[in-house]
C-alpha cells in the first residue's frame, strides 16, 4: 500500500475559539510505533474544551496540534521493531502515552505514570486521517465489535474504571451525572449485577437518553425530585452502597453523600471546574471510602470492557449522532448542546 504524503486533519491552528480542517503530514513513524488509518473518532468533552479554548486548554495544549484522541482504524504500517501486531489489523488504542523510569511505571501501574502525555492533548492526535501510536498502547479490536464502538472505548474505559473501582454485585449504585459516561457507567453497573441502579442529573434530555440505554435504571431529575423521596419509594433502609459521582458538581457530591450508607464507597471521575468546598466532617462521620478515578487501567479495563461488550455489554445506544468529518462544525454544536450522546465522525468516504 502506498501511502499519502499529506493528510485531512482537524487542528487546533492558534489560540482561539474551533478548529480548523487542514492537509497535515501523514506522521512518520519511530522503529516501535504503528501507522494508523483512522476510520471513525469520537467528540471527547475533553475536545470540547480545547474547542472553546478555555483556561484548561489555554494552559495545557499547544498550539498547532492536531487534537482528538477517541478512535478506531486499521493498521497500515508497522515499525521494525514492533512484533504481535499485522498490517490490516482493526484496532483502537489507549491515548495515554506514558514513561517507564517512575515507580509507578516500574511497579506496572502505568495508568498512574506521573509523565503521562496525552494524544491530541500533549501530542498530534487522532483527528486526522493517519495516527501514529507506539505499538504498546495499540488494542486490537475483535470482528464482532464495530468500530464506531472501537471509537468510544476511550471514554467507555472511564465509565468501567469507575465502575468496577468496587464490588456491585447486588449493591444499590448511585450515579450523579447522566452524560455519556454516566449513562454507560450505569449500563456497566447493570451488567456487573448491581441490583438498584439511580442516575441523578438536572438535563431532562440526558435522563431520557439514561432511561433509553438503561430501561431498568431509575433516572432522577434533582431539580423536580428529591433523592430522599426516591430511596423510600425504592425501599431501601439505609442508602446506596456505592456512588459514582460522574458530573463534577459540588451539589451532586454532597447529595451522594447524604444518601450513602454508613461506611459507603464513592468512585469520583467527575472534575469541578475549580476549587471546591467538602464538608469533611460529614465524609468522616459516615466512614466513607473515597477513591479518585484517572484515565483507564492499563491494560486491564480493555480487557474487561472487550470482554463485556462480546458478551452482551450494549452502549451502542448511547451514541445519537453520527457525522461525516468534512460536517465537524455540525459534530461538535450537537456534543455542546448538551443534549447529546456520543457524537461520531465518519473519516472514510
Amino acid at each position: 500500500m502506498t501511502l499519502p504524503n499529506t493528510m485531512k486533519a482537524l487542528e487546533k491552528s492558534r489560540p482561539e475559539q474551533g478548529l480548523h480542517m487542514v492537509q497535515a503530514p501523514v506522521p512518520e513513524i519511530s522503529p516501535n510505533e504503528v501507522l494508523i488509518r483512522v476510520k471513525k473518532t469520537g467528540i471527547c468533552g475533553t475536545d470540547i474544551h480545547i474547542w472553546n479554548w478555555d483556561a484548561w486548554a489555554e494552559a495545557t495544549v499547544p498550539v498547532p496540534l492536531i487534537t482528538g484522541h477517541e478512535f478506531a482504524g486499521e493498521i497500515v504500517e508497522i515499525g521494525k521493531e514492533v512484533t504481535g501486531l499485522q498490517i490490516g489489523q482493526r484496532c483502537s488504542g489507549e491515548g495515554h502515552l506514558i514513561g517507564t523510569q517512575s515507580r509507578q511505571s516500574r511497579a506496572g501501574n502505568f495508568h498512574l505514570d506521573p509523565g503521562t502525555r496525552g494524544v491530541g492533548v500533549n501530542v498530534q492526535g487522532a483527528f486526522g486521517e493517519y495516527l501514529k501510536l507506539p505499538s504498546f498502547n495499540v488494542v486490537p479490536l475483535p470482528n464482532n465489535i464495530p468500530d464506531e464502538i472501537g471509537a468510544i472505548l476511550d471514554p467507555l474505559g472511564n465509565a468501567v474504571h469507575t465502575a468496577l473501582s468496587f464490588d456491585l454485585l447486588c449493591e444499590d449504585v448511585l450515579i450523579t451525572g447522566a452524560g455519556p459516561i454516566g449513562i454507560m457507567a450505569a449500563a456497566v453497573a447493570r451488567f456487573a449485577g448491581a441490583r438498584r441502579i439511580v442516575i441523578t442529573d438536572i438535563n431532562a434530555d440526558r435522563l431520557k437518553l439514561a432511561e433509553h440505554v438503561v430501561p431498568d435504571a431509575r433516572t432522577v431529575d434533582v431539580t423536580k425530585e428529591d433523592l430522599h423521596d426516591v430511596i423510600k419509594e425504592l425501599g431501601m433502609k439505609e442508602g446506596f452502597d456505592v456512588g459514582l459521582e460522574m458530573s463534577g458538581s459540588q451539589a451532586a457530591l454532597d447529595q451522594m453523600v447524604e444518601a450513602m450508607v454508613m461506611g459507603g464507597k464513592v468512585a469520583l471521575l467527575g472534575i469541578p471546574p475549580g476549587k471546591s468546598p467538602v464538608d469533611w466532617s460529614r465524609i468522616v462521620f459516615k466512614a466513607i471510602m473515597i477513591k479518585g478515578v484517572y484515565g483507564r487501567e492499563m491494560f486491564e479495563t480493555w480487557y474487561k470492557m472487550i470482554s463485556m461488550l462480546q458478551n452482551g455489554l450494549d452502549v451502542s445506544r448511547v451514541i445519537t449522532h453520527r457525522f461525516h468529518v468534512d460536517e465537524f462544525h455540525k459534530g461538535f454544536e450537537t456534543m455542546k448542546s448538551g443534549s447529546s450522546g456520543k457524537v461520531v465522525l465518519d473519516w472514510e468516504g
